[in-house]
């Protein structure tokens, strides 16, 4: 009969036991905040990298459509001196400001060929970094010929 105690005492302290690692196990007061402190900054810097890359990548579109609106302007037949720089100008003014302090180059051309370079700035969403973006477009200047 003195077993009967102890055994009942034992499974006593057992069945505790299990209790108390239940409840250890289901406590996770305080997780979330550390997951969010952990997580957000990460989250952050992906997201502004993805608008960075988008903006650097417009910025180019933006270049290159300048680029090939003063060629279009510049190759027509007898085309005057300066129009393709002045149609790339006006497009820039119109164009938002995804590429800042943009400068179009002197057409580089020849009896067939004529070529611009636009120059600038991406618009950036990092501070004291820049990015600088040069597109390139060239085209057949428009001209009789005899066959």
């Amino acid at each position: 009969m003195v077993r009967a105690p102890v055994v009942r005492r034992c499974r006593a302290a057992i069945a505790a036991r299990r209790a108390a690692v239940r409840a250890a196990a289901h406590d996770d007061r305080g997780a979330s905040p550390v997951e969010l402190a952990i997580l957000v900054p990460v989250i952050l810097l992906l997201l502004f990298g993805a608008i960075q890359v988008a903006s650097v990548f417009l910025a180019r579109a933006v270049a290159l459509t300048a680029a090939q609106e003063a060629v279009t302007a510049q190759r027509a037949y007898e085309a005057p001196e300066g129009v393709g720089q002045q149609r790339a100008m006006n497009f820039l003014a119109k164009a938002g400001d995804w590429l800042t302090g943009a400068t179009v180059s002197q057409p580089q051309s020849s009896a067939t060929e004529v070529r611009f370079t636009v120059t600038g700035t991406a618009l950036s969403v990092v501070p004291g970094v820049t990015f600088t973006v040069s597109q390139t477009a060239h085209g057949t200047v428009e001209r009789f010929t005899l066959d």
